[in-house]
């Protein structure tokens, strides 16, 4: 499992005293203030930065970091990879996983085929759906229907095993 976990990028700038637009990938947005301090990559570089204090605005987050004062250090942080580490996630009960745990495991299907990995998941307001890659290089969407479809995902070996026919 990855040690350094993505939970947004900052796509922006709010107000002219060093405030940052942010594109979460948390669910609610706003969760993403919920950890602190953040891992800002940017041009190659990582930079551990504080969170100081944010709020949802509108459809999107801003938060304020340690040391950016100035609508121009804000700027030059548009396009930074926000990341955290795996101990600051909130652990979960059994049966639930981070969607940073399930990118990259192998699909299998019922009769033992590889159907490919997992590349992204995507919320459609039923279920999650698992995007996976096959390797003739073809998307798969396979919702997330615990027991139904989804029939066992083994962290360790790197597998999800389910119930689904690729030409769906």
């Amino acid at each position: 499992m990855p040690q350094r976990i993505e939970i947004g990028e900052i796509s922006g700038v709010h107000g002219v005293r060093g405030w940052v637009k942010i594109y979460s990938y948390t669910q609610p947005r706003e969760n993403v203030l919920r950890y602190s301090p953040w891992r800002i990559r940017h041009r190659g570089e990582e930079h551990v930065m504080k969170v100081m204090e944010g709020r949802r605005q509108g459809k999107t987050v801003v938060a304020r970091l340690q040391g950016i004062e100035t609508r121009e250090q804000a700027e030059a942080l548009r396009g930074a990879r926000i990341g955290i580490e795996r101990s600051q996630l909130l652990p979960l009960a059994e049966g639930e996983y981070y969607w940073a745990d399930l990118i990259g495991l192998e699909v299998i299907d019922s009769g033992g085929r590889n159907l490919g990995k997992v590349t992204n998941l995507m919320e459609t307001g039923a279920n999650d759906v698992l995007i996976v890659r096959g390797q003739d290089g073809r998307e798969i969407l396979i919702p997330w229907i615990r027991q139904r479809v989804i029939q066992e995902v083994d962290l360790a070996a790197g597998v999800i095993r389910v119930d689904w026919d690729p030409d769906y």
